[in-house]
C-alpha cells in the first residue's frame, strides 16, 4: 500500500479525530439503544430547540419532519416566527426549566450564542438526550473536550452545525489526498473574508448602557458571562464579535472549512500556534483580520503538516508555477491543500475541488473511487440541501446509532484547535508550544489560563 493511500479498510479503523469516530462506532449504538430508547427510521423523535431566533430557527425547521415538542428562547422578539410555525411546542424562555419540565425530549438542537453552546449541551448529554449543537462547538478548548467525553460517557447521538461534513465536495476531497492524487500533502492554507462586512470586530471598549427590550431576559442572555449593561450591540447577531460571547471569524468559518483537513489528513492535536499577523485586537473583541500557523507533528501514513489560517479578507498566494488565467482562490472562504505533487482548492462558488499538477489544472482527472458513504440526493455544496442533509444525517444517528457526518469525535478536537488559535492571538508574534494530551501550553504558563474561563453561578459547565 502506497505510503498515503487510505483504503475502505483503513478509513473504518483510522484515527478517530480524524474520521469521525468510527472506531467507537459499536459503543455508541449500544448505549444509545439502551439509555436513549430505540426509534426505527419510520417513528418519530421528540425534538427540542434552545436558541430558535436566527439560524436556530432553520436548525428546528429542517428537523420539522419529527415531533417539535419544546422551544426555548430567552429573546422572544427573535423566536416568534419560529414559536408561530410551530403552535403545539412547549415554549419557556430558560432551557434549565425546559429539560425539568419535558421528560419526553429524544434530542435538542442548541443554537444559542457560542458562549452557551457547552453549558446547554452538556446538561442535554447528562439526561441522555441527543444533541446536535451549532458551530464552534464550544467557547473554550477545555469544553470541547468535556463535550466530547461525555458524549463517549451518555453513549448520545451528536453532530456540529458544519453542513459541508455532510457533502460529496467535502468527503470526496479526502479521496482525492489518500488516492496520493497531489502526493504527500505539507502545507494547507485555509481563508475567509469574514468578518469585514458581516459583524463588527476591533472594539476596544464596552458599548454604554441602553434599555433592555421588554421581551428579552437579559441575565438569560447573558448566561455564563461574566454581568454588563445591555445594549442592542451585543445581540442579537453581532456577538460572534465579543470574546465574552462568541469565537470571531475563526470560530465561525474555521469550523467548516477546517473540517475536511482534520478529515483527510487524520489530524487530532498540533504541537504549537503562532499569531503571525493581527489587526486592531483588544481585550474586548476580536482582530479585524489575522493570520494563524499551526504545525500538527506526523501521524501513520503522513508527514509533519504546517496548517494556516487567514480572516479579514487576508488570502494566501498560489505557489510559484501555477499556470491558469481562472481566480482560483477569489472566494470569500475557501482551503488549499499543498501536497509534493500538486494542489487540490476547494473552491465554494464552483461547488468543486479544483486539481492543479504541474502547474496546470486537471479537469478530466479520474476521480478516486468513493471510500466516505454518500448522504442521498445531496448537490455538492449547496448550502441549504447541505443542511437539510446534516440534520437527516444526525437524525438518523439518534434513531438507529450509526454514526454522524461530524460528531463530537471528528467535531471536538477541530473546535479544540479553532479556540487554541484564538488564544493565540491575544499573544501575537509568539509561538505556544502545546501538550494536547493534557490540554496546557508548556512554554507560556499565563496562556493556559484561557484553556477555560469562569462560570456564573447557575451556568456552571457540568460533567
Amino acid at each position: 500500500m502506497k505510503r498515503n493511500t487510505i483504503t475502505r479498510r483503513r478509513f473504518l479503523m483510522s484515527s478517530a479525530a480524524g474520521l469521525a469516530a468510527a472506531g467507537c462506532a459499536a459503543s455508541v449504538r449500544k448505549t444509545t439503544l439502551a439509555r436513549s430508547g430505540y426509534k426505527s427510521p419510520n417513528e418519530k423523535l421528540n425534538i427540542a430547540g434552545v436558541g430558535v431566533g436566527g439560524k436556530g430557527h432553520s436548525d428546528v425547521i429542517q428537523c420539522g419532519g419529527e415531533n417539535i415538542v419544546a422551544l426555548c428562547d430567552v429573546d422572544w422578539r427573535q423566536s416568534k416566527g419560529c414559536f408561530e410555525r410551530f403552535p403545539d411546542a412547549k415554549k419557556y424562555k430558560d432551557f434549565r426549566v425546559m429539560l425539568d419540565e419535558c421528560p419526553e425530549i429524544d434530542a435538542v438542537t442548541v443554537s444559542t450564542p457560542d458562549h452557551m453552546h457547552a453549558i446547554v449541551a452538556m446538561r442535554c448529554i447528562e439526561r441522555g438526550k441527543h444533541v446536535y449543537v451549532q458551530k464552534p462547538l464550544t467557547h473554550t478548548v477545555y469544553e470541547a473536550r468535556a463535550l466530547r467525553l461525555a458524549a463517549r460517557k451518555y453513549g448520545v447521538a451528536t453532530q456540529m452545525g458544519n453542513q459541508g461534513a455532510s457533502t460529496s465536495m467535502f468527503r470526496e476531497v479526502s479521496e482525492m489526498v489518500w488516492a496520493g492524487l497531489i502526493g504527500d500533502v505539507v502545507e494547507t492554507h485555509t481563508w475567509t473574508d469574514r468578518p469585514t462586512g458581516w459583524w463588527p470586530q476591533g472594539i476596544p471598549g464596552p458599548l454604554p448602557e441602553q434599555p433592555v427590550p421588554d421581551e428579552l431576559n437579559w441575565d438569560l442572555w447573558l448566561g455564563s458571562a461574566p454581568v454588563r449593561p445591555y445594549n442592542g450591540g451585543y445581540c442579537p447577531f453581532v456577538w460572534r464579535g465579543w470574546w465574552d460571547f462568541g469565537s470571531g471569524a475563526l470560530g465561525d468559518i474555521a469550523c467548516h472549512a477546517l473540517s475536511p483537513v482534520v478529515k483527510a489528513l487524520c489530524l487530532e492535536y498540533p504541537v504549537s500556534v503562532e499569531c503571525t499577523h493581527q489587526k486592531d485586537v483588544n481585550d474586548q473583541t476580536y482582530p479585524t483580520e489575522s493570520i494563524i500557523h499551526y504545525e500538527f507533528p506526523a501521524r501513520p501514513g503522513f508527514p509533519p503538516l504546517d496548517l494556516y489560517w487567514y480572516d479579514g479578507k487576508l488570502k494566501p498566494k498560489l505557489p510559484p508555477g501555477v499556470r491558469t488565467d481562472r481566480k482560483l482562490l477569489d472566494v470569500g472562504s475557501g482551503t488549499m491543500f499543498v501536497g509534493t505533487k500538486g494542489l487540490i482548492i476547494m473552491n465554494g462558488a464552483l461547488h468543486k475541488n479544483v486539481l492543479v499538477i504541474d502547474g496546470d489544472v486537471v479537469d478530466d482527472y479520474k476521480h478516486p473511487d468513493p471510500i466516505i458513504p454518500r448522504e442521498p440526493s445531496i448537490p455538492a455544496g449547496e448550502g441549504e440541501d447541505a443542511d437539510q442533509m446534516h440534520k437527516i444525517n444526525w437524525i438518523l444517528s439518534c434513531k438507529t446509532g450509526s454514526v454522524a457526518s461530524s460528531n463530537f469525535e471528528h467535531a471536538g478536537p477541530l473546535t479544540e484547535f479553532v479556540q487554541m488559535g484564538n488564544i493565540s492571538l491575544r499573544y501575537p508574534y509568539e509561538k505556544l508550544e502545546w501538550d494536547g494530551p493534557s490540554m496546557r501550553f508548556t512554554n507560556k504558563e499565563e496562556a493556559n489560563r484561557y484553556v477555560t474561563k469562569h462560570y456564573r453561578k447557575g451556568f456552571e459547565l457540568h460533567g
